[in-house]
């Protein structure tokens, strides 16, 4: 991956030799998370789901020449949840496809303060980042884009 990955909230998003899973503490530290700031949690009860809460922020840093390749987020446990994702900084280049990686795609730019939502049809879409453009915000020093993704990784009936 050429972006750098940190997650806030009850469970983070963790790959290794093992795979790709949901774990409740850092890989490397053994710690929990940090908490999940309220700020966000009441962006997906307004725009996510209002009855239960998101479990898991994955923070994308993208720096110069960083991008992510197609794919689709089929890690979480209940595909009904969507999957909130929040712009900060550059302007990105975001592919979405459909349900197969051959259907076509169309590109979109998402600015800073941008909110996409990936739900319904489109929550098992093949997306990604094809590119950055550089100096587009100033919102983070010396650029870059930070992407927010909240989601709901365990079942609904797991609080």
């Amino acid at each position: 991956m050429s972006v750098e990955q940190t997650c806030l909230g009850p469970f983070g998003w963790v790959t290794d030799a093992g795979g790709y899973r949901y774990e409740p503490r850092h890989p490397l530290t053994g710690r929990p998370w940090p908490a999940m700031p309220q700020m966000l949690q009441a962006l997906w009860a307004e725009l996510g789901d209002a009855a239960t809460p998101a479990d898991a922020c994955l923070v994308n840093r993208y720096g110069p020449g960083a991008r992510m390749g197609l794919h689709r987020d089929v890690d979480e446990a209940d595909f009904g949840f969507p999957v909130l994702s929040i712009s900060l900084g550059d302007t990105a280049i975001f592919r979405i496809g459909g349900r197969s990686r051959a259907d076509p795609t169309a590109s979109v730019r998402l600015a800073s303060g941008d909110v996409c939502v990936l739900a319904g049809e489109a929550r098992l879409a093949y997306h990604g980042v094809d590119r950055i453009l550089a100096g587009s915000s100033r919102l983070a020093p010396g650029g870059g884009r930070i992407n927010l993704t909240l989601r709901r990784a365990r079942p609904a009936d797991i609080l």
